[in-house]
């Protein structure tokens, strides 16, 4: 009976190896890859990690920082809204420079009141008061219209207007929460963001590649230059128009996270732009990849 049992044992033993070796030794079927890996079409190429930004003459997208301190009583705007050059778009507590405003205000009245009154005495009767009387009401009244001046540029700055014509891409602070010349405080990142940024027409996008230090002898001329840019998760290749080259080569900055941090890289940053009306899905801050080939 045990030699029947051990029997039985030893056969299910040689026939689990079996199914275990079937099954542990196939080849698994390999899935098709959801988008092709990058690749260029052009013969030579020159590979570059690439950001897309607004296009701008200079620089990259538009960041606004409040030129003053406080809470955010208002923001007018939201995030994917046009906007206009002088369009107010967040207003900072302005409690005290409006009572200063108002003073100033009160005390130009006064001068100015003064000064008439004594002007029309002299008009009247210029022995009535002194030429020297007269002129320093007249000195007063003009320097309390230059106290009012100097108050009205101050209140002013409680209200952060568009700077230029664009597209509202980020606010990093809403109703109640505080802001400094240094922007908004971030507590995720525990940094300081500006307060807001924008993009200019969007019509037409920049992409600003990273060429590495060691491959810029290798740059096309400008006049031959041409490039292709590869968006992440597609198949979509965009033809590039060439803009400028930053002739300035810097540390290279981890796109993944900006938070100061820099690896032991320079490259030299190439600027191209694109049309984007057949890119709808396509935003500033975006990676892409860019390969740079010669005409």
């Amino acid at each position: 009976m045990k030699k029947s049992i051990l029997f039985v044992l030893a056969i299910l033993g040689v026939v689990g190896a079996l199914g275990a070796a079937y099954l542990f030794g196939r080849t698994p079927q390999t899935l098709a890859p959801a988008f092709a890996p990058a690749s260029s079409t052009y013969d030579n190429a020159i590979y570059a990690n690439g950001i897309i930004e607004s296009e701008q003459s200079g620089g990259s997208n538009i960041v606004i920082y409040p030129q003053v301190s406080g809470p955010v009583t208002q923001v007018w705007v939201h995030e994917g809204q046009t906007v206009e050059r002088g369009m107010p778009l967040v207003m900072i507590d302005d409690a005290l420079p409006r009572a200063n405003f108002e003073l100033a205000q009160a005390n130009m009245t006064t001068a100015r009141d003064q000064y008439n009154k004594r002007l029309a005495s002299y008009a009247i009767d210029p022995k009535s008061i002194s030429k020297d009387t007269l002129d320093t009401a007249r000195d007063t009244a003009a320097q309390a219209q230059s106290a009012l001046k100097v108050s009205t540029v101050a209140l002013a700055q409680y209200v952060v207007k568009a700077p230029a014509n664009g597209v509202i891409m980020a606010i990093n602070s809403t109703v109640g929460s505080y802001v400094s010349s240094q922007g908004a405080y971030d507590p995720y990142t525990q940094g300081f963001s500006p307060l807001l940024i924008m993009s200019a027409d969007q019509e037409h996008l920049a992409v600003r590649c990273y060429v590495d230090e060691i491959l810029i002898a290798r740059l096309p001329s400008p006049d031959h230059i041409r490039a292709q840019m590869l968006i992440h998760g597609t198949d979509i290749k965009v033809p590039l128009e060439f803009v400028r080259v930053q002739p300035y080569v810097s540390p290279k900055i981890e796109l993944s996270n900006q938070r100061q941090e820099k690896v032991d890289l320079r490259v030299l940053a190439v600027i191209f732009r694109f049309d984007k009306k057949d890119l709808p899905r396509v935003y500033p801050g975006q990676l892409v990849d860019v390969f740079i080939g010669q005409k």
